[in-house]
């Protein structure tokens, strides 16, 4: 396994950002909390602590909701639509702008490998806000043929209000984007909401928008822990929530949102199944999913960490699979060489090593990895890529979101069969489906409950590419007309003209 030392490779923008004290985003202004409270954020391949950061409490979220309150009803609703899309293309071109220092800020702060931050993070980020930027002049009502006489009836798409953004640790740049662009397209204002693990970019995305010219309190930033969140979603001023996250966060965000009948909308976890038929192109749909499992150390939504494979190509998908697993480079994720970086906490190395250690119980084999490497990445969250195999449907590691760089590799024989198996998850994500049957494909395609399919590709993804699960994966989509739309509310109005 190669292993990759830290470098010192922070730029001097990057630390002259780190450098800055790190505060709320409340009305335009950056400010301490209200108690003066503060959490650490820490480098996950290292252990070391990056800033002090802001902890805000129930009087700053408040704070941060009358300040969009204001704004909703002042200088951002009094904007053409026009003009919103230029302020909006403004911040795009500042955040690709600051790429390498976003970048490097990102990959300290979650361990992610700078490169990758560079092309999938930060461009899914600028491919947001410029599909969003176009949707301000496009977002049009209707005139309604009623029955009545002397009548006209037309509808007005209105903003919701004011939205909470709850994003989580694994991608916190983009999915504040995915849902930042979206509704400020839509006339709303917003208060984003971090993970604690990883606030940093959230700064820096508040701090551009005021750059941009977007006015005070469009955009508003909170870090802290989950009650920030919970306040967020309490709050009576807040009229959409917008949620990221696990399933069992997303069912209590549900919950406590009926109280003030919210709208919500839920991007939760998966049990992906990347599904390989014995007519693919059976090394590159290995390869490729060697990449869906590991890339990012298999702490995404959409990992590909159930591969099933037709039994007369098993064994040389699991050969392609493991040989993968050991060109990766392990290491701090500021070195461009990095590949794999570590996984974002203790806690998650936990769960991760956990689910590995109970399945060897259960007669699974780990075939390679399984553990954490030593040296000196001993003091960071690493767990190498592991490959298990001989996993029956009712174990542990299929069932369940390991969210690390692990992947279940099991046989099928019969399409029918496959599709049962592949559908049985609580979890309705995404799938991937490799074959040169164009047929088959669109029929398995058809025939699997998940939000998003790809056939012989993975994991790509486009701002007007709607993404959102079926089933314990949530309701809701970002991206896409809908993602937009579900920022706007409908009114009727009814005109005598008689």
């Amino acid at each position: 396994m190669n292993i990759a030392v830290k470098p010192d490779l922070l730029g001097n923008e990057a630390r002259a950002q780190l450098a800055r004290k790190s505060q709320l985003l409340i009305g335009g202004r950056f400010v301490d909390a209200a108690d003066a409270s503060t959490f650490e954020t820490f480098d996950p391949a290292t252990g070391r602590k990056i800033a002090d950061v802001a902890k805000a409490g129930a009087a700053d979220v408040d704070a941060a909701v009358k300040s969009a309150q204001l704004a909703l009803v002042g200088p951002w609703s009094k904007l053409a639509p026009a003009e919103r899309e230029r302020l909006i293309r403004k911040l795009a071109d500042l955040i690709e702008a600051r790429m390498d220092m976003i970048a490097q800020v990102e990959s300290l702060d979650s361990g992610k490998p700078v490169e990758y931050i560079k092309f999938v993070d930060v461009g899914l980020s600028v491919g947001a806000m410029r599909y969003a930027a176009g949707w301000p002049t496009k977002i049009e009502g209707d005139t309604l043929p009623v029955g009545a006489p002397n009548m006209l009836a037309y509808t007005r798409r209105e903003p919701v209000g004011v939205v909470g953004a709850i994003v989580p640790w694994n991608f916190p740049l983009c999915q504040a984007c995915f849902k930042l662009a979206p509704a400020l397209a839509a006339g709303c204002t917003v208060i984003i909401k971090p993970a604690e693990q990883t606030p940093l970019s959230a700064l820096i995305l508040g701090e551009l928008a005021l750059e941009a010219g977007i006015p005070e309190g469009v955009v508003n930033v909170v870090t802290g822990y989950g009650d920030v969140g919970q306040a967020l979603v309490d709050h009576p001023g807040v009229s959409k929530i917008s949620f990221t996250g696990s399933e069992e966060v997303g069912k209590l965000v549900a919950a406590r949102g009926a109280a003030t009948l919210k709208h919500v909308s839920l991007e939760l976890g998966g049990k992906n199944p990347n599904i390989i038929f014995a007519d693919s192109d059976v090394d590159a749909a290995a390869a490729t999913a060697a990449m869906a499992i590991f890339f990012y150390t298999g702490q995404i939504c959409s990992a590909g960490s159930r591969v099933m494979v037709e039994r007369p190509v098993y064994d040389r998908v699991c050969a392609v699979i493991q040989a993968e697993a050991g060109k990766l480079k392990i290491g701090h994720g500021l070195s461009s060489d990095t590949t794999l970086g570590p996984l974002i906490s203790a806690e998650q190395f936990a769960r991760v090593s956990g689910f590995v250690e109970r399945s060897r119980d259960s007669g699974v084999e780990a075939t390679t990895g399984g553990a954490k490497p030593g040296g000196e990445l001993e003091a960071g969250h690493f767990f190498l890529p592991t490959v298990l195999t001989g996993a029956t449907d009712d174990v542990e590691v299929v069932r369940q979101e390991i969210f690390g760089p692990v992947v279940v590799v099991q046989p099928f024989d019969e399409v029918d069969e496959l599709v049962d198996r592949a559908n049985a998850s609580n979890f309705g994500l995404a799938a991937g489906v490799w074959t040169q049957d164009v047929r088959k494909a669109h029929a398995v395609a058809a025939a699997l409950k998940a939000g998003t399919v790809w056939i012989n590709t993975y994991n790509q993804f486009d701002a007007a590419a709607p993404w959102g699960g079926f089933k314990s994966s949530g309701y809701g989509r970002d991206n896409g007309r809908e993602g937009v739309e579900k920022y706007l509310q409908t009114k009727t109005v009814w005109t005598n003209y008689a």
